[in-house]
This record gives C-alpha cells, structure tokens and sequence, in this order.
C-alpha cells in the first residue's frame, strides 16, 4: 500500500471496530417447508433449497462486510462503560486498514491535550510505579496498557527508530535465552532493514507499530494519525505478510483521541513501566550501573522499553534476562 493512503473518515451514527451485527437466517421454517412440500407432493422443494442456498450467501456477505467496516456498537459501549475485556477490534481479513472507517465527529470530541509519559519515580509496596496504576485504571478502556496483570511477568520491547548495528546480537541473546520480545519499528526501519524484520517475525517475536515518520500523534490531524498507522500497517501486511497489532506513540506522547484512534484501528497502545536514558549513542550508561537499575526495577507485569541502538542494552541483555529470571520472574509476550 502506497504511503499517500487515501483514508476514509465516515461520520456515521455509531462507532467502528468489528461489527459482528449480522443478520440471521431463520433456516427452520424453510426446513419446515421443505417437510411439507414433499407430504404434499408439490413441486416446491427446488424452490426452498435455493431459499436455503440464497440465506446462507446472504449470512455470508453479511459477515465479510462486518469483518471489512466494523463494529458499530461495540465500541461506544466498551467506551463508556469501561470494559477491557474485548479491548481491539477485528482487523479485515486482508489486513489492510484502507477501509476501516472511524467516526471523525465522536473522535473530534475527545480531548486532545497532549500528555507525555514517563513511569516516574514513585512506587507501591510490590516496586510496581503508581503512576502506571493510576494511567491504567484512568485509560485502560481505551486499549492502552501501562503495566502488565499483578503476576510475575516481564515484558521486553525495543524501540527501532534507526539501525545501530545492535540489533543482530540482540536477537542472537534473546534466541540464545529462549526470551521472546516486542520490537516497535517506523517505516524506514522496516525499508532498510527487510532482513532484521523477517529474522523478528521468524524466530517468534512481535512486530510493533511505531508509525511512518515518528510524529507527535496529538500535533496532527485525525487524517494523518491514521495514515501514520495505517501506512505502515499495510506495508508490512503487504511484503511480509504480517499483521501488526501493538502500537508504541512516538516519543510516548498521547491524548485521549488518540488512543482512541488507535483502539479503532485495531491497535492496543503500548507504554511501559520501565525506561532508562539509554538512547544517546554518545553517552551511554556504565554497563554495571545498567544492568544494577534494570534488574532492581523489575515488578510485576512489567513493561521494559529499551532502545536497540544502545551498546549498553546489547552487553547487560543476557545478565539482565538471567538475573530476573533467577528472581522468579518469567518473560511472556505482549499481544492484542
């Protein structure tokens, strides 16, 4: 899919995720028909067999219509009840976002104030950040997760916003260890980096969206924060035949539109729970103090955001990934 994607806003009356609205077919009576037409004798049995074959292609139009323009009920609920259980929508079975439709109006009615986030310092009595906590009750309706289920998981993603040469040997360690991961890309990362991309896909790791060009999300248009999803979305689907489910904000900054826009899209919104400066190439942490913070962080349901650019990241990941393992910790893999 080209990156002029044209997108398509609907202003309709309901919201969009996965339409599972379809009409049913009431096959009894035409059985019962079917029954009686041969007690008679009439000549009306064809008839009914092609109502029957007519039903079932109508059911099943029905439903690759739902599947491709979404679920127009579901979503407002989920929304303003507060349910996460059925947090992302059915994506159309091509994978393309081309065609999915959101309600411009109902977004453009959400807040917009753009929020920066970072897990701060605060913790409770089980190490885990209060803030993630308090972000997750406040918008976890919204598909976004700060912070993993109070067990002892650990979640592992990288940020790729450009090669550093480091990538490689991580996926050799995170091979080496058995540790599955999440790498959140940007389109030039995946253009010039086709074989690290299908290596991820191989070896069972998620790839993440981390959109086409890496903008604010709440400086932008409705419009261009679809296509900074969607662009990317289909390129992937189209020369990897891979469909994404998990987006990271560029520079973690959000609003409640936006999440919205990205729950729409299919998409949970992934933060994290913990990050370090780790990304200034020229400045990179000591080694021992790195992997000192990292393992001393951990806590349950923890989401690690690391930079693939960083040396430090890539000499500490096999100590790291031993060390809070050896603390009873397991590393599971984030999906929507």
């Amino acid at each position: 899919m080209a990156l002029s994607l044209s997108l398509l806003f609907t202003a309709c009356s309901s919201s969009d995720d996965d339409d599972k609205n379809t009409s049913s077919t009431n096959s009894n009576g035409v059985v019962e028909d079917v029954v009686s037409d041969i007690g008679d004798g009439t000549n009306d049995v064809l008839s009914d067999v092609n109502d029957v074959v007519s039903d079932v292609i109508s059911g099943t139009e029905d439903v690759v219509s739902d599947i491709t323009h979404g679920d127009d009920d579901k979503t407002d609920s989920d929304l303003n009840s507060g349910d996460t259980t059925s947090k992302t929508a059915a994506l159309p079975a091509a994978g393309s976002l081309e065609n999915v439709s959101v309600n411009e109006a109902e977004l453009q009615a959400l807040d917009n104030a753009s929020h920066g986030w970072g897990q701060g310092k605060d913790v409770d009595d089980a190490n885990r950040p209060t803030s993630c906590l308090t972000f997750q009750e406040q918008y976890g309706r919204y598909a976004a997760q700060f912070i993993g289920d109070e067990q002892k998981e650990v979640y592992l993603t990288f940020d790729e916003g450009y090669e550093n040469g480091y990538t490689a040997q991580i996926l050799d360690v995170l091979k080496e260890k058995e540790c599955p991961a999440v790498f959140f890309v940007t389109m030039p990362y995946v253009k010039e980096n086709p074989d690290l991309i299908q290596r991820m896909i191989d070896e069972g790791h998620v790839v993440g969206n981390h959109t086409v060009n890496h903008p604010s999300m709440p400086s932008v248009s409705l419009e261009q924060a679809k296509q900074e999803i969607a662009g990317l979305h289909d390129y992937v689907s189209e020369n990897f035949h891979y469909q994404m489910t998990l987006f990271r904000p560029p520079r973690g900054e959000w609003s409640e539109r936006t999440l919205a826009l990205t729950q729409k899209l299919g998409y949970d919104t992934i933060f994290w729970s913990f990050a370090y400066q780790d990304w200034e190439v020229d400045a990179q942490p000591d080694k021992a103090m790195a992997l000192e913070k990292t393992v001393s962080s951990v806590h349950d349901g923890a989401i690690y955001l690391l930079h693939a650019v960083s040396s430090t990241n890539t000499a500490i990941l096999g100590d790291f990934i031993d060390q809070v393992r050896a603390k009873g910790y397991t590393f599971a893999t984030l999906q929507a």
